[in-house]
């Protein structure tokens, strides 16, 4: 499934509260606090706020695979969120790798599943790697994204609901 529409994106979503990413944890819950992280992180940048809410929308298309969801969800949203937040949503593993490779210490920070995906994602990248990935337009703004990404798994955290995002959406769409 690719070009989704903004009902079709809000759609997958709210089905994400029946998919599980941890324990009692939903792909809902973890698109949601990935979103209000970053409003409140980065206040102001509201096309970042909505890549952290799709970011992981790959987990929820048919037949995509853990290797293959960013490339998969930025290429679902690119017609209807524009091209920063699907170029933001396709770099959040490359931002894994790069973080992991990167910084000594962000390794131990990652949750059990982000441990058991890095993996099947390529591993810390190579140093040459990082100096490509650095020089991305959108490089500093998916660190930002992936860091948000890893604070967005929080059981039981209450924050406003999908509908508090239609806004956002609606002004992102192309």
């Amino acid at each position: 499934m690719t070009d989704l529409t903004l009902g079709d994106i809000e759609r997958l979503l709210a089905a994400g509260a029946d998919r599980p990413v941890t324990g009692s944890h939903s792909q809902l819950d973890h698109a949601l606090q990935t979103a209000a992280v970053l409003r409140e992180r980065v206040p102001g940048v509201e096309e970042l706020a909505v890549a952290g809410l799709v970011h992981d929308i790959g987990h929820l298309l048919p037949g995509v695979d853990d290797a293959s969801h960013a490339a998969a969800g930025a290429a679902a949203v690119r017609e209807a969120l524009g091209e920063r937040v699907a170029g933001l949503v396709g770099l959040h593993v490359e931002a894994k790798r790069y973080l992991v490779a990167s910084e000594g210490t962000y390794g131990g920070e990652l949750a059990p599943d982000s441990v058991s995906s890095l993996a099947l994602q390529g591993g810390p990248m190579s140093a040459d790697e990082c100096v490509v990935f650095s020089a991305l337009p959108y490089a500093a703004a998916a660190v930002e994204l992936r860091r948000a990404d890893e604070s967005g798994k929080v059981p039981g955290l209450v924050i406003p609901g999908l509908g508090e995002w239609s806004g956002a959406l609606r002004r992102a769409q192309r």
